[in-house]
C-alpha cells in the first residue's frame, strides 16, 4: 500500500492504522503484509463502504483533520461523493 510522503512517518510511527481507498477492487488482502519505507504494516480488515459511514473515530485513525481533508486525500482517482463506494483499510504496523 502507498502513502503519501508526508503520512509514511505516521503510519510507521502506529499513529495512522485506518485508510479509505477509492479502487475498482481490493488492492489488499486481510493478513497480508505490505513494505511501508522501512517498516511493514499488516491488513486486519478491508471493507467496501459508502463513503458516508467514516466516523469520527475512523476519521482520528486516518491522520486527517477533517472529512473534507480525508475526500480529497480519497479522492485521488476520481470524485468521492457520501454515497461513493471506498474500501475501508484497517492495518497495524508488524
Amino acid at each position: 500500500m502507498e502513502f503519501s510522503r508526508e503520512l509514511r512517518p505516521h503510519v510507521i510511527a502506529g499513529e495512522i492504522t485506518l485508510s479509505f481507498r477509492l479502487w475498482q477492487r481490493a488492492k489488499v488482502r486481510a493478513g497480508a503484509r505490505y513494505p511501508v519505507g522501512p517498516a511493514f504494516i499488516e491488513v486486519e480488515s478491508v471493507e467496501l463502504v459508502p463513503f458516508s459511514s467514516v466516523t469520527e473515530a475512523d476519521l482520528e485513525r486516518t491522520g486527517e483533520q477533517d472529512l473534507e481533508s480525508l475526500r480529497r486525500r480519497t479522492a485521488h482517482a476520481g470524485p468521492v461523493h457520501d454515497d461513493t463506494l471506498v474500501y475501508r483499510v484497517e492495518f497495524h504496523v508488524a
